[in-house]
């Protein structure tokens, strides 16, 4: 069955236990980008029914993303995934998203001027 999680679909004929597909597959979604950092996750519960798995074994998978710093819960805020600036080093995620955003312009053919401009427009 599939969530409303990008790319999680849950085999029952897999030989790798539900909890940890749904483990691997979170793990995926946030490391591609198709699931930022700061996006809200389902319930346990509601993710449980999604997939029709059981509230445990949703709740297993939780608490695996939680300890590997994937995910963050907010109490009753709810879960959500940790963003770059959450782990710690605001730095290294600036300069992260600094090389993707040149990377994009030049593909785009922008010089380095006209880059500046759109980022101080968009500061201000």
């Amino acid at each position: 069955m599939t969530s409303s999680i990008p790319g999680l679909v849950v085999d029952p004929t897999d030989d790798e236990p539900p909890y940890e597909q749904v483990r691997r597959r979170v793990a995926a979604a946030v490391a591609t980008g198709s699931l930022p950092g700061g996006s809200r996750l389902p319930t346990v519960r509601g993710l449980a029914d999604e997939l029709g798995l059981a509230v445990n074994t949703v709740a297993k998978a939780y608490r695996a993303l939680e300890a590997d710093a994937v995910i963050e819960t907010r109490g009753r805020r709810g879960t959500y995934v940790r963003s770059a600036v959450l782990e710690g080093d605001a730095a290294q995620a600036a300069r992260r998203a600094a090389r993707d955003y040149v990377a994009d312009v030049r593909r785009l053919g922008l010089g380095r001027t006209e880059a500046q401009r759109l980022v101080g427009d968009l500061w201000d």
